[in-house]
């Protein structure tokens, strides 16, 4: 349920860095409802474009008092307190809403403790669809078409011509048919691969691309039958090491294991015997169990991995689109409409 705005002018802080031109179209949206503000002196310093979290300031007792005393006259947040997350609800008595800039805050969430607290909490889910299934792409045309090799070759001087393999053809079982996992169905089914997909939902509706529904129980039974598994799904109790020892046991050693969703759904260790061993043709991560991925972590020196720093997401238009997901919230918000990518703490997403 969306709560009623308790006061007719509210505030609305932006909490994480943003570009002077969308700081603007969010005062636009509603500036006879709402004002805005934006201090980025006490704000962290971004590293590049669309990084959320940057560079922590170190803030004189001043500047914090002042920042928390704009979080307590804050109804609405743009992305969660870079300070002390898990104090907001004390720290911002008011607040009533926070959009944030990811899709996946389920463990931010339950490791801050806010996922007990009243505060309606939107995500970014959908915002990174597109960037996420270019990325898979690339990375299944990575190992389908040699890419490893090819460079091998080329650091040799090697002239030497070779029958490919069309990644046309491939069957994909994509974990995952949220806007992401939709959005990767329909870009590999319109290069001519056979899609399947799985999803917690019973909904039989068929998303476009996806010829075949595959359920949890029916998981491990047809992975055999696929030469590439992408996880797009979100990061749960349910998912944790969704894939281990006997799921990377039933992909066949031509497959490739593609993850957009989070570290902890593949259970690393096993993988990494899966891939030392070459069980599997090769792996395309953009997440990790612990991130930043340790220097000391066997992934980076595989030859059969390609590694993504959870970059794979980050594309210069991120933020503009984040920013029209919050201003779409912003009008649903004052007509006491449902909001969009509501959190569901019995879900976990």
């Amino acid at each position: 349920m969306t709560p009623t705005p308790d006061r007719e002018t509210l505030h609305i802080l932006i909490a994480s860095p943003l570009e002077a031109d969308n700081v603007a179209r969010i005062a636009g949206a509603a500036a006879d409802r709402a004002v805005v503000i934006y201090v980025p002196d006490l704000l962290p310093t971004p590293k590049y474009v669309a990084d959320h979290n940057g560079t922590k300031p170190q803030l004189s007792e001043a500047e914090k008092a002042r920042w928390l005393e704009l979080l307590a006259d804050a109804d609405i947040l743009f992305d969660f307190d870079w300070l002390a997350p898990e104090r907001l609800p004390e720290t911002a008595p008011r607040l009533r809403w926070v959009q944030g800039t990811s899709a996946g805050v389920g463990e931010f969430l339950e490791r801050t403790g806010l996922a007990r607290s009243s505060i309606l909490i939107t995500t970014a889910a959908g915002v990174h669809a597109s960037a996420l299934a270019e990325f898979t792409l690339l990375g299944l045309l990575y190992f389908r078409r040699r890419v490893p090799w090819l460079l091998e070759r080329q650091a040799m001087h090697s002239w030497q011509r070779y029958t490919n393999r069309e990644l046309a053809g491939t069957r994909v079982l994509v974990v995952g048919l949220g806007a992401v996992g939709r959005e990767i169905a329909r870009t590999l089914a319109a290069l001519g691969l056979e899609v399947w997909g799985s999803r917690r939902s019973p909904d039989p509706t068929m998303p476009p691309g996806v010829t075949r529904l595959v359920t949890a129980a029916e998981l491990r039974a047809v992975l055999p039958h696929v030469q590439a598994l992408v996880l797009s799904c979100p990061l749960t109790k349910v998912t944790r090491h969704m894939i281990g020892r006997a799921e990377l046991a039933a992909l066949s050693p031509e497959s490739v294991l593609v993850n957009v969703g989070r570290g902890a759904l593949i259970d690393e260790p096993q993988l990494i015997a899966a891939l030392r061993e070459k069980r599997i043709a090769g792996a395309v991560l953009d997440v990790f169990e612990t991130e930043p991925l340790p220097p000391d972590n066997p992934l980076w020196d595989m030859p059969n991995v390609l590694v993504s720093p959870h970059s794979a997401s980050t594309v210069e238009a991120e933020n503009r689109r984040i920013v029209d997901l919050f201003i779409a919230n912003l009008h649903r918000y004052l007509a006491g409409q449902i909001l969009i990518n509501q959190y569901g703490r019995d879900r976990g997403y």
